[in-house]
């Protein structure tokens, strides 16, 4: 569904979705602690709720923003579309990297408030590895190619289980489980819970994320080609679901 609500309306869409988002990223990790203590368990609860909260939010809100919850993913929808004059413009760009970015923050607040901690409370879950660098590369490298991948070729609307089940998947296969969001990663570290990353280990995940954006537009091209000029590409969303690059104007 093609998106075509005043640029506010969809900037207030990804600021309440990526809000939930963390929400129920960090508000189910903190459950999971109080309800088990093996971290297998923990992680299995953790990310079957992100699988089913992400599912939700895209089909509440793909319609009215596309469901982006994620700057890579916009920035992807400005890349893919800019030739052809079908991709946001770069203030339109700015202005969902500052929705999804306040909403992350606020959404882990929102999550602590909820069980009793503070509101904010500096992360000092140490996430400071090559090894996860790797897999935050890979995660969203491979969440960007099943974004545009899936607008490639007619699929957009297969995307809310897609990108849900890819997100689920890669917690278990990344080493990193799968931040593959710049914005989530910022609000992360807001919260010193299971779900949390330390603020000193948040620039080199965000740093791996844009090299994953890289590679996987870089594997869209090689896959998919480049898409004919001046036809407007649905893009899918995560960590979100479909917008057309441009909307009203």
């Amino acid at each position: 569904m093609t998106a075509t609500a005043p640029l506010g309306r969809r900037a207030a869409a990804e600021f309440v979705g990526t809000g939930a988002l963390v929400t129920v990223v960090v508000g189910s990790g903190i459950q999971a602690v109080t309800l088990s203590q093996d971290v297998g368990v923990r992680l299995l609860a953790n990310s079957l709720a992100t699988v089913f909260g992400l599912g939700v939010l895209i089909l509440l809100l793909a319609p009215v923003s596309g469901a982006h919850f994620n700057p890579a993913v916009t920035l992807a929808a400005w890349w893919t579309g800019r030739r052809g004059g079908a991709g946001p413009d770069l203030p339109e760009v700015a202005a969902y990297a500052v929705a999804q970015t306040t909403g992350a923050i606020g959404g882990a607040m929102l999550a602590d408030a909820m069980f009793g901690e503070p509101l904010v409370r500096w992360s000092t879950h140490d996430r400071w590895a090559p090894q996860l660098w790797l897999g935050e590369v890979v995660a969203t490298a491979g969440l960007v190619l099943l974004i545009i991948g899936l607008a490639r070729i007619g699929r957009e609307r297969s995307a809310p289980v897609a990108v849900a089940s890819f997100i689920g998947a890669a917690y278990w296969f990344t080493s990193s489980t799968s931040f593959a969001n710049p914005a989530v990663t910022i609000g992360r570290a807001f919260t010193d819970s299971f779900a949390g990353i330390a603020p000193t280990s948040v620039l080199p995940f965000i740093t791996a994320q844009l090299v994953g954006l890289a590679v996987g537009l870089g594997l869209v091209t090689v896959l998919f080609g480049r898409p004919a000029p001046g036809v407007a590409e649905e893009v899918v969303g995560p960590h979100g679901a479909h917008l057309p690059a441009r909307a009203d104007r």
